[in-house]
């Protein structure tokens, strides 16, 4: 069989959007090395994002802090398993939907959907910049992580849309 030059610039093609599909699927559902997608936001929330990071705790529900990877200001860890924090994320699309579950914990707004896994992805509402907090399902009901980080959130991240 022959291949000719644009035969094999479309397999590269091909290969590398599935190399980067796994990447990215890889990236956002965690791995044994911690790894997450870090978000790529303007130069105004990533300020926010930053000195969220400066202000976050050490210890979430009793969980120490680690890195994770790739180590980024828009990302934090807790625990095993991980409590991962990406700050910068996109407004999700079910901020859209009146019926979306949320709840207001230490004067912080939260978007609430729950995973398939039996975890649960937390977004902050009427915000200058959107925080996520997934909760693996061992935590997933547990509403202290909210509250150990909403004086943080209230401080670095102005309300508002």
């Amino acid at each position: 069989m022959k291949f000719s030059r644009r035969t094999a610039l479309i397999t590269v093609s091909a290969v590398a959007c599935l190399s980067a599909a796994a990447v990215y699927v890889f990236a956002v559902s965690g791995s044994d090395d911690e790894s997450v997608a870090v978000p790529v936001p303007n130069a105004r929330v990533t300020a926010y994002c930053e000195a969220l990071h400066a202000r976050l705790p050490k210890k979430v529900d009793g969980l120490s802090g680690h890195d994770l990877k790739p180590a980024s200001p828009l990302t934090a860890g807790w625990g095993d398993p991980t409590i991962v924090l990406r700050c910068g994320v996109p407004r999700p699309a079910e901020d859209d939907d009146v019926n979306t579950p949320g709840a207001e914990v230490g004067g912080v707004g939260w978007s609430f959907e729950q995973q398939s896994d039996g975890g649960a992805r937390l977004t902050t509402t009427l915000r200058k910049a959107y925080v996520e907090l997934t909760l693996p399902p061992k935590y997933a009901h547990d509403a202290t992580p909210l509250t150990e980080l909403a004086a943080a959130v209230k401080a670095t991240i102005p309300a508002g849309i």
